[in-house]
């Protein structure tokens, strides 16, 4: 083969959008990981709410006899308890939206990515035309030559 190898010019480039789809497929996972650890947390706390719901369902009827102070107690503990399934449930729409943005990063990575791919493909069957060509060039101008040798 004649002529200079392929050398693609954007090899740089092509290979650090390369590390950042790698990033971007890695921070998403991350992500994801962290929305199933906070939907557990969600279903922990939503789980304690229904147990506090349902002692204090007990309490108040009058099965036993309890204080205003041990009502109030319990009443504030109630609070405390949904209080906390609501942080978990913003937690949960935190992390969805975080996933969110992760994965429209990853599209953008890997868009980025491999149109410099294909880019590099192109540019390189295009030089291995052009290397077939001249090649084929210097084949035939060998062949004429020996073909004008013989006639003489």
């Amino acid at each position: 083969m004649t002529g200079p190898s392929f050398r693609f010019r954007l090899e740089r480039v092509r290979a650090v959008r390369e590390r950042k789809e790698t990033l971007a497929q890695q921070e998403l996972a991350r992500s994801i990981s962290r929305l199933g650890d906070t939907r557990e947390r969600l279903r922990d706390a939503e789980q304690e709410l229904e147990r506090a719901r349902a002692e204090q369902r007990d309490a108040a009827s009058g099965r036993s006899t309890m204080g205003a102070a041990e009502l109030q107690s319990r009443q504030a503990f109630l609070e405390r308890v949904e209080q906390l399934a609501g942080e978990r449930a913003r937690d949960v729409t935190r992390v969805e939206a975080d996933v969110a943005d992760r994965n429209a990063e990853l599209v953008v990575a890997a868009g980025e990515h491999e149109m410099l791919k294909r880019l590099r493909a192109r540019r390189r069957s295009e030089h291995e035309r052009e290397s077939a060509r001249r090649e084929s060039k210097i084949l035939d101008e060998m062949a004429s030559s020996r073909s004008r040798r013989s006639v003489a």
